[in-house]
Formats: structure tokens, C-alpha cells, sequence
């Protein structure tokens, strides 16, 4: 799952926990884990969704600051039906040191 450049740092402080995709069958599951900056997002929640219902306040919620910038941003590919994804931020587990098991 990608985000624009201007939302990832929001993404990973976690102030942005929820994104509106259009896609034409779902891109990603709950559970699932995506790489993003130096963690990756873990979805939590996937519902559809009517268009109706994608409103100002969730596109603010989505780091955008109109509905209008949201949807030019969603609406970039064939997709027609329209996801909500609810998400937390990860951060990558330190390298687990490697021991020498000769010793």
C-alpha cells in the first residue's frame, strides 16, 4: 500500500490510521503487513464502502485537506469501488545481533 510522499511521515507517527482506496477488488487484507519508510502498516480494518459516504472529515482524517484533494488522489487508476483501510504503523524490529555459536 502506498501513500503520498506529503502523508508518509503522518503515517508513521501515527497521526494518519485510516486511507480511502478506489481499486476494482481489495489490494491488501486484514492482518496483512506492507513495507512502508522503515516499518511497514498492518491492517486492521477493511470495509467497503459507497462513495456517498467518503465525507470532508474522513478525508481529513486521511491527511488530505479537502475531498476533492482526496479524490484526485484516489481516483488515479480503473478502480470503481471504494475501501476504507484502517491501519496502525510499525516500526522495524532492530537486527537481532548474531552470535557466533562456536563458543
Amino acid at each position: 500500500m502506498m501513500f503520498a510522499r506529503q502523508l508518509r511521515a503522518r503515517v508513521r507517527s501515527g497521526e494518519i490510521t485510516s486511507s480511502i482506496r478506489i481499486w476494482r477488488s481489495p489490494r491488501v487484507r486484514v492482518g496483512g503487513r506492507y513495507p512502508l519508510l522503515d516499518g511497514c502498516i498492518e491492517v486492521t480494518r477493511l470495509e467497503e464502502i459507497d462513495l456517498s459516504d467518503v465525507t470532508e472529515a474522513i478525508a481529513r482524517e486521511g491527511g488530505f485537506e479537502t475531498l476533492d484533494a482526496l479524490m484526485e488522489t484516489a481516483r488515479h487508476g480503473r478502480g470503481e469501488r471504494v475501501f476504507r483501510v484502517d491501519f496502525v504503523f510499525a516500526p522495524a524490529a532492530p537486527d537481532d545481533a548474531i552470535s557466533d555459536s562456536d563458543g
